[in-house]
């Protein structure tokens, strides 16, 4: 267990199953920054925190089989990120699911922990930069969230499905840097980490 102050079990969800067509169509998650892929970078700072990682890839799964166990969304295509949740929640085999996007190369150390402790009771614990929700980064119960069925709409809103859930918001104001990505060319030169 990656900290022995959580009694269940945890997994982790890298998103890595988008077009990046802001970055020509490069496979985001393979992309080099510093000389490293980003998945790497994603990687080395949420293992730690979690039991197990995994990764939702439409494409180059042998390449992302380095870092993690590697699966495809359930329908082909580049559905949008609730088709990867739905993929993941659909594969967790731990009683608690973390989901972080590939294009954010600095969750944090504690993300976990911070979004952990401030749990509660709800099924959904999602960070918030303090001007905004961040989706992506969210912890769900396993057992108390029912992954998005086929025929719903896959480009509907993260945050409108969390919605449907008791979800409870973490102010990550004083640490709002940690959820800047990186989505083109220039975003890559700029970013300092």
């Amino acid at each position: 267990m990656a900290d022995p102050a959580r009694s269940a079990s945890l997994a982790a969800a890298i998103l890595a199953g988008g077009a990046a067509r802001r970055l020509g169509g490069v496979d985001k998650g393979l992309a080099l920054l510093q000389g490293r892929p980003l998945i790497a970078w994603v990687t080395a700072a949420i293992a730690p925190q979690v039991d197990g990682i995994l990764i939702l890839a439409n494409r180059h799964a042998d390449e992302y089989a380095r870092y993690g166990r590697v699966c495809a969304d359930r329908r082909p295509g580049f559905r949008g990120p609730l088709e990867g949740i739905a993929t993941a929640l659909g594969e967790c085999r731990s009683e608690w699911l973390l989901t972080v996007p590939v294009d954010s190369p600095a969750p944090g150390a504690d993300l976990v922990r911070q979004l952990w402790q401030r749990r509660g009771d709800a099924a959904v614990v999602v960070a918030h930069d303090g001007l905004r929700r961040q989706p992506l980064f969210a912890l769900y119960h396993c057992a108390r969230v029912v992954p998005p069925g086929l025929d719903e709409d896959p480009q509907r809103p993260v945050w409108r499905w969390q919605d449907s859930y008791s979800c409870t918001e973490v102010d990550f104001s004083a640490s709002a840097g940690r959820f800047a990505n990186l989505n083109t060319a220039q975003d890559f030169r700029d970013a300092a980490l």
